[in-house]
């Protein structure tokens, strides 16, 4: 995977994952696990997505859903895009590393560059080894950037972890992770 990048494109890669913050953002602040994602295509927003399915509401839904990642209800959007999507000539901006599920479809839809704002040691995907897999993404070409505005998503899941009452991924590897980066200022 290939992570360099012009000084043109990492201008505009702070510009596209300030909106994916805003999508992670507006997740906050409805109880939601704070990731957001935006699809970009020649520097036009084409798709957006937030996290959902993280609380489980009484009457309606008592379990959480593992699949409403922002990156899978962004994909999703691009079939309701007023227009023509090429996903090769699109970039996906998230504020937390695709884990498997999530980088699975990246590739499979055909997008051939990832900007993720904040690493997730527990479920992250970018790091699989494509050449080792199957026919179907052995050939599979994608570019990775990391770090992108990574402090300003460590805040957001740093607050996520301090609400009171909230439980998703309580006492994980995550968890930890984000105390321990916010604790010794690894936030870059």
């Amino acid at each position: 995977m290939d992570s360099t990048h012009s000084h043109k494109n990492a201008d505009s890669d702070d510009v596209f994952m300030l909106s994916a913050l805003a999508q992670a953002a507006a997740a906050l602040e409805q109880g939601e696990f704070p990731v957001g994602c935006v699809i970009v295509q020649e520097n036009r927003i084409i798709s957006r997505g937030a996290r959902n399915g993280t609380i489980p509401e009484p009457g309606r839904r008592a379990i959480i859903s593992e699949v409403d990642h922002a990156e899978i209800r962004a994909l999703r959007q691009l079939e309701s895009c007023p227009y023509p999507v090429m996903p090769e000539k699109c970039t996906l901006y998230c504020t937390l590393e695709p884990c498997l599920m999530c980088f699975g479809a990246i590739i499979l839809t055909g997008i051939p560059r990832i900007v993720y704002a904040f690493e997730d040691p527990m479920g992250g995907g970018t790091l699989c080894d494509l050449a080792s897999l199957p026919l179907l993404y052995k050939n599979c070409r994608v570019q990775v950037k990391t770090g992108v505005c990574r402090r300003k998503s460590l805040d957001l899941f740093y607050n996520f972890f301090n609400k009171k009452g909230n439980q998703y991924w309580k006492n994980s590897l995550l968890e930890q992770y984000v105390r321990d980066q916010k604790q010794h200022g690894s936030g870059k």
